[in-house]
């Protein structure tokens, strides 16, 4: 049996006569299930010795759901604390992870499917093909469980292992393809999704990018829950923009429902089209684009905040070690931009949506070498600061050099070795757009000797594209780790591409760190 919402409010009415609840509805229990908030009410009466009141849930005989997909929405609202302002409005979390699939992505995957089983799209024994970061690909497979259809989901490389582990635990098959690349790729994780549903019988594709059922979902369920649990004084709400179908659906309802009166702020990667970039790689998942999904209305948004990975991150880790919160990347990329928002409207109530939980992040975000390789941690993990740092030996490398020495995919040989002559350098990055770049539009590297045998041993022409003959890209080490972690891995390589803030900012070798421990300036080579 699934709670009903005015059973709900009547339950809530009753505690709040007996225990003096306040409003807006944060922070307390309305949308937990009837007997979780019997529980909390009748602890509290045996704390302070009064008598609860009548049993709340005596019209229900069994408490039981019928399946986990009976569960999805009506999750709750929490004020945020520590990481807001002293001088700010409120801040107040809506938790998407307590979905039973862990994120906001299970509201959508309902939805979809019963739209595509109303039109003839799914029939029975069916194959949900979708290209998906993870939490719809969750919410997909909790649903084509309970009605016998097969997954096959398609990623990208940069979705965390653990998210892909967990799409395989519920019995999906996962695909996967690389981030940088544009969409009309073949290799584009967009471009093998259709393939496969052309290839495989049966299949459907919701494409939630595209899919109305996205926005709808959150119109119906998401919007209305967060007008009715702030009991109408929401000033602002922020979301993050992915597929466009929660800013678009819960942000219409809500300017709707308040005559215009709430606006709706949306946080983006910085790098996304949504923010004015041009879809350049970033590394927080789930949200962003490349491109313009048609599930997404642009007027709905009053505002796009940009935020950077390093601001995304760092607020995740604190929203976890600060606030007990243990969410995604987006999450904390919203937060920041939530914050910003309370800054500026004192007076404001602002209710941010966190789409996900942390638990697929735990080898990414919540882990310190990784934040450290990508340059997001600025000292040593143990907090030492007594040893130098690669950044130390980057910005002791001659200053006659560029930041980064680069060549592109499509210039030719002669071009690269004439740029590694220039310079006096012996190897560089092949990248995919010019300084600075991101981590994800490095495409390879070259080095003198390589270029220069193959040219020798007829195996390569000078007019021939550096991209026929580049070599994987250099192993990447952060700017804040110590000259020793260098040392070690320059034992396997020739060169480590430096990284801060999740951007190349230059390359290191051997002789730069000979020039550097022997304090000398040595030439640069």
């Amino acid at each position: 049996m699934v709670v009903t919402a005015p059973t709900v409010a009547a339950a809530t009415a009753a505690a709040r006569a007996v225990f003096g609840i306040l409003t807006p509805r944060i922070l307390t229990g309305p949308l937990l299930p009837r007997w979780v908030e019997r529980g909390r009410i009748e602890r509290d009466a045996r704390r302070t010795k009064r008598k609860p009141p009548a049993r709340l849930c005596d019209d229900v005989a069994m408490r039981i759901a019928n399946h986990v997909v009976d569960l999805i929405g009506n999750t709750p609202l929490v004020r945020l604390n520590s990481v807001v302002g002293p001088n700010s409005g409120v801040v107040a979390a809506k938790i998407e992870y307590l979905n039973p699939g862990g994120s906001a992505k299970d509201r959508i995957a309902v939805k979809m499917i019963d739209a595509a089983e109303e039109q003839g799209l799914l029939k029975p024994g069916g194959t949900i093909v979708e290209p998906t970061s993870g939490n719809t690909g969750v919410g997909l497979a909790l649903v084509a469980q309970q009605r016998g259809y097969k997954c096959v989901f398609v990623c990208p490389d940069k979705v965390s292992e653990d998210k892909r582990n967990v799409l395989r635990a519920y019995g999906a098959e996962v695909v996967v393809c690389p981030t940088a690349v544009p969409p009309e790729h073949p290799d584009s994780y967009y471009s093998v999704s259709d393939r496969l549903t052309r290839e495989i019988p049966g299949a459907w594709k919701p494409d939630q990018y595209s899919n109305p059922g996205g926005p709808a979902s959150h119109y119906e369920t998401t919007g209305p829950e967060i007008w009715r649990d702030t009991e109408g004084t929401v000033t602002h709400f922020v979301a993050g923009v992915g597929t466009g179908g929660t800013i678009t659906g819960a942000g219409r309802y809500l300017k709707e429902v308040s005559g215009g009166k709430v606006k709706v702020v949306g946080a983006d990667p910085e790098g996304s089209v949504y923010s004015g970039g041009t879809g350049r790689p970033y590394l927080v998942e789930g949200v962003g684009e490349d491109f313009w999904p048609s599930a997404y209305d642009p007027s709905v948004p009053d505002e796009i905040i940009a935020v950077s990975d390093a601001d995304s991150f760092e607020m995740t880790r604190r929203l976890a070690r600060e606030e007990g919160l243990l969410v995604g990347g987006s999450c904390g990329m919203a937060v920041v931009a939530a914050l910003q928002v309370a800054e500026r409207h004192p007076e404001a109530v602002v209710v941010v949506l966190l789409p996900d939980g942390g638990r697929g992040y735990l080898s990414k975000i919540f882990n310190d070498n990784w934040m450290s390789s990508y340059g997001f941690l600025q000292t040593r993990l143990d907090g030492s600061t007594a040893e130098p740092t690669v950044g130390d030996v980057l910005r002791g490398k001659s200053g006659a050099l560029p930041d980064l020495v680069h060549t592109h995919p499509q210039e030719t040989l002669r071009d690269a070795i004439e740029i590694l002559r220039e310079y006096g350098v012996s190897q560089m990055p092949v990248v995919g757009a010019e300084p600075p770049v991101m981590a994800g539009e490095v495409a390879g590297s070259v080095t003198e000797r390589d270029l220069l045998s193959a040219v020798f041993e007829g195996r390569a022409h000078l007019t021939d594209p550096v991209s026929k003959h580049m070599s994987p890209s250099f192993p990447l080490i952060g700017s804040g780790e110590p000259v020793s972690a260098a040392t070690k891995a320059l034992e396997s390589t020739d060169a480590l591409m430096v990284v801060e803030d999740g951007k190349p900012i230059g390359v290191i070798t051997r002789h730069d760190l000979l020039g550097f421990l022997s304090g000398s300036s040595l030439p640069p080579h």
